[in-house]
């Protein structure tokens, strides 16, 4: 998988790149008088999903025009303790320069991309689909996202913006699940809509209108078969709520169709990765 780079995307690596270098790496500046070509290793001390290749690459062509970026493995690709995945050829002061912003991004992508395949793997042959949330590192969502399909998840909204979900305080705030859904379609509603549904009542109320997924919230497993049997495969259902790696199975063998968890960008575990600079 490769990574599409937005203008924005830039701006946020270059930002980071700002924050770490600011008036310059004094250290390098320093101690570095031979700014040689040398080669920088990236090393996977852990086994994982290796994820953010070409935001690397960036970060060391935005500091040396003249770096070579390869890799053996791509995004979304299982990478091995010991496994040296990519490398980069540029001037010395580049890569260290580079080095931690690039680490930076690589292994909480990482760790976003394997927690993700994890949950993946529990799942298994179930026939329930890994959505992730808006539980994201401010200003990071697109990075954190792309990280959970490298892993095999899925993407839920991206924002506000692109899609209606109707949560229990639009509810509380129309006074009820079927004013707040009438009102809703009093307007011409041109992206997909899911409603949140805290109770069998609330779902039954809002299998009446055409919704396009109804999100079955902190249901018990015995009531997540009832909603299952009483939706009867009519609307799609998503359950969420405080699911983890412990709970996803039973909950996705209720026969959801969507299981939608936080914990892939909010609860994963950095990627442990290396980066080690020697000569051509």
């Amino acid at each position: 998988m490769r990574y599409k780079m937005t203008d924005e995307d830039k701006f946020l690596i270059e930002s980071a790149l700002e924050e770490d270098i600011k008036t310059g790496d004094i250290t390098s500046e320093l101690t570095i008088t031979d700014d040689s070509v040398m080669v920088g290793e990236f090393l996977a001390k852990d086994d994982g999903i290796v994820c953010g290749i070409d935001i690397a690459a960036y970060i060391f062509k935005k500091l040396d025009p003249e770096s070579e970026f390869s890799f053996k493995k791509e995004d979304g690709k299982a990478i091995k303790k010991g496994e040296v995945f990519a490398r980069v050829t540029g001037r010395i002061k580049a890569l260290l320069a580079g080095e931690r912003t690039a680490l930076n991004f690589m292994q909480r992508m990482g760790g976003i991309a394997t927690t993700t395949s994890h949950y993946i793997k529990v799942i298994g042959k179930e026939n329930c689909k890994l959505l992730d949330t808006r539980k994201t590192t401010p200003l990071l969502r697109r990075f954190e996202k792309y990280a959970v399909k490298c892993g095999g998840g899925y993407n839920h909204r991206m924002g506000l913006y692109d899609m209606v979900l109707i949560k229990d305080n639009h509810i509380a705030a129309n006074g009820g699940i079927k004013e707040t859904l009438d009102k809703l379609y009093k307007h011409s509603v041109n992206v997909p809509v899911e409603v949140e549904v805290k109770n069998l009542e609330e779902l039954k109320i809002a299998l009446g209108y055409p919704i396009d997924r109804i999100l079955v919230d902190n249901f018990t497993i015995d009531k997540l078969r009832e909603a299952v049997s009483v939706a009867a495969g009519k609307i799609p259902l998503e359950a969420s709520g405080g699911i983890d790696i412990v709970s996803i199975k039973e909950v996705c063998k209720t026969g959801v169709d969507y299981v939608s968890s936080g914990a892939l960008t909010h609860s994963y575990k950095s990627l442990d990765i290396s980066f080690n600079i020697h000569e051509k």
